[in-house]
Order: C-alpha cells, then sequence, then structure tokens
C-alpha cells in the first residue's frame, strides 16, 4: 500500500520573497515607461525650441510669471563687455576631455530679473590661460542660445568652492554672488555663439552631442527579470511538489 503523498503547501517565506522582489521589478519597468514618456516630450521641446529662431531673453523670462518652464527657449541678448567680463570656472568634461565652462553675467531686464547668467563656452584642461579681465570693458556681445534649467547636485557631486573659484555644480545664486550680480535668472544662457573671438580656446556648447532615450530598453529589462523570477519561483514549486 503506497503512502498519501503530502500535502501542497505554498512555502510563505520564498512566496513572500518573490512578491516583493516581482513588485521592485515591476514598479522599475512602470518607472522606465514613465520616463520613456517624459523622455520623449522632452526632446519634442528641445527640437522645437532649440530649432526656432531667437526670441529676446526678457521676453521669454516674463513668462516665467506664469509657470513657463523656460528650458531650451533660444533667445538672444546683449551683453556690454562680455568678452572680458569676471567669470567662474564650473568643472565639465567635454568629448572625454576635463576642463571648465566660462560662465559669467549679463543684465537683463524681463520677469523681475536683473542678471542672467551666461555660459560662454568650455576651456580645456590644457590651455592654461584664460580670458583677459578688464572692467573697463564695455564692448557689446551679441549672444545667442539656449537656456537651461540647472541640474541639481546630487550625493557625488563635490562641493562647490567658491573661494577658489572651483564649481562642480551649477548653483545660481551662489554663483550670481560671486559675481556681484543681483537679482539672477534661475536659468543659465548656453552661448550657442563665442563671447571672445580673440580667444579661440573658448568653445561654446549649448547641447550636448546626443540625448539618449533608452528607457524602453530598461524597462523591457526590469520587465524581462520579472518574467525570469516568476518562472524561478515555478520551477521551485515544482521541484518541491514532485512526486
Amino acid at each position: 500500500m503506497t503512502e498519501p503523498a503530502p500535502p501542497r503547501r505554498i512555502p510563505i517565506g520564498l512566496t513572500l520573497a518573490t512578491l516583493i522582489s516581482l513588485g521592485i521589478l515591476i514598479t522599475l519597468g512602470v518607472w522606465q515607461i514613465q520616463r520613456m514618456d517624459w523622455k520623449s516630450d522632452l526632446l519634442d521641446q528641445i527640437e522645437t525650441r532649440s530649432e526656432a529662431a531667437p526670441r529676446p531673453a526678457g521676453e521669454i523670462l516674463a513668462l516665467a510669471a506664469g509657470g513657463e518652464d523656460l528650458g531650451f527657449y533660444r533667445v538672444s541678448l546683449d551683453c556690454p563687455g562680455l568678452a572680458t567680463a569676471p567669470f567662474v570656472q564650473l568643472y565639465a568634461i567635454k568629448d572625454g576631455q576635463a576642463g571648465q565652462r566660462l560662465i559669467s553675467a549679463c543684465p537683463v531686464s524681463g520677469g523681475g530679473y536683473q542678471t542672467l547668467l551666461v555660459d560662454r563656452g568650455f576651456v580645456p584642461d590644457t590651455v592654461a590661460e584664460r580670458p583677459q579681465v578688464s572692467p573697463d570693458g564695455d564692448a557689446p556681445v551679441a549672444v545667442i542660445g539656449l537656456l537651461r534649467n540647472p541640474d541639481p547636485a546630487n550625493f557625488v557631486t563635490p562641493d562647490n568652492r567658491p573661494d577658489a573659484n572651483i564649481w562642480y555644480s551649477r548653483d545660481v545664486a551662489a554663483m550670481a554672488q560671486t559675481l556681484g550680480a543681483p537679482a539672477p535668472a534661475p536659468v543659465f544662457l548656453l552661448a550657442e555663439n563665442t563671447s571672445n573671438p580673440d580667444f579661440p580656446a573658448l568653445e561654446p556648447t549649448p547641447l550636448p552631442g546626443e540625448i539618449a532615450n533608452r528607457h524602453l530598453e530598461y524597462a523591457l529589462t526590469w520587465f524581462g527579470l520579472a518574467g525570469a523570477l516568476i518562472a524561478v519561483y515555478a520551477a521551485v514549486l515544482r521541484r518541491r511538489w514532485k512526486p
């Protein structure tokens, strides 16, 4: 006479761990789908705004009063003495090369702001010199570029060192204070054209070369891991219940 098969019991611990892990994986997959939609809208916004004819910076800054996101608007602005203006140096990497982006202040009127910080471009570390600063220089520089929101610093971003003019994050208020710029707008103007023709090492770079949108790939990865987890869990149950 054969013994009855033991009851098929669900392993509580394994099941709870699987459900928790499954929930995390699916949540990450859904989040990446949401990020994909956000990135698609952002890329559409960048293309539409950055390829439009430039509008006066003050006119665009005035839109901030209505809650408008100012990022990637293409604007024009006349900056007296910008070629010889004081600047702060923001650490940056361009095409695998370390260097600094030079940021100066420019007067502006619009949206209740008085100044706009202008990112004049990138200078590699291999270039020892920097543009000459002259407080008496007032030659106007016509700047065309894109407005960009500052990226917030994160836990791996080094602290800014204003005393040494070494910056790792775009802190509008602190940079404006260092430059003596009153009532700064909350965005930067990244120049498309050089602000100092006598200093050719300065490379204006208003946009990165490519903004990837790989969130669908990431989402499929998370969902694939979720499916693999279900398969492993089912295999474990089948082995436990196998007579």
